[in-house]
């Protein structure tokens, strides 16, 4: 039975070892299997935690790893996609003589501080109930996965956007900003799977991402965070 309670931080450490595979194929300019083994660290990321309610394991030790692993897999892997991106994109590569400019891309890496900022705060105040802020996960898929959505064959005529460098530095500083936001998001972890009117939305939620992954497959993981995020900027009182 002692062996069970290694489980959660076995996934943990697995799900980091993943998020570092992907950091290298990213970095080798391999964006599809970069987001292959994001998807492998979020399903770790995913059974960590189930393992660790299921048996009843709370450790200090593994939620820090959990953050830590967290960074690396969606807070790294998400700006070395979009430094890939901006390192070939058309106004980089104009203004390749610019040493100021080709300075640009390097601005990517600020995704990784702003989650690892983000991430030190989650340890210190979580809530179950809901998120403050985009979590590291989520930002990660609408990064990681807005190539897929954009070379889809419904909006491929979008596709030019990977190669702006203004659109992409917009993704730089918006998920600075939802990453550390205090807007409050819904979280699944504290609901119950009975639709009832605490949860239509996220039942409504739910069901427009399973006909969006049905009709793009993986290009849909960046419009269902953008409808999370839509979502949850309604839920706003104002």
């Amino acid at each position: 039975m002692k062996l069970l309670y290694y489980i959660p931080n076995t996934l943990t450490l697995l799900n980091l070892f993943f998020g570092c595979v992907a950091v290298v194929y990213g970095l080798n300019g391999d964006l599809k299997t970069l987001a292959l083994f994001v998807l492998l660290g979020m399903l770790c990321d995913f059974f960590d935690g189930f393992f660790a309610r299921l048996l009843k394991i709370k450790s200090k030790l593994g939620s820090q790893l959990d953050s830590l692993s967290d960074l690396v897999t969606f807070g790294m892997s998400s700006s070395v996609v979009i430094f890939v991106l901006l390192n070939n994109s058309t106004f980089i590569i104009q203004n390749s003589q610019n040493t100021y400019i080709q300075l640009i891309p390097f601005l990517s890496f600020l995704i990784t501080i702003a989650s690892s900022y983000r991430l030190a705060k989650f340890n210190l105040d979580d809530n179950g109930s809901y998120f403050k802020g985009l979590p590291t996960p989520a930002n990660a898929l609408l990064i990681v996965f807005m190539p897929f959505l954009l070379n889809n064959e419904f909006t491929i005529q979008y596709v030019w956007l990977l190669e702006n460098t203004f659109f992409l530095m917009f993704l730089i500083f918006s998920s600075i900003f939802f990453l550390n936001c205090k807007i409050k998001m819904f979280s699944f972890k504290a609901k119950s799977l009975t639709f009832d009117n605490t949860n239509k939305i996220e039942f409504l939620f739910l069901l427009i991402s399973i006909i969006l992954l049905i009709i793009f497959n993986l290009g849909a993981l960046p419009l269902i965070i953008i409808i999370y995020i839509i979502i949850n900027l309604f839920r706003i009182k104002f």
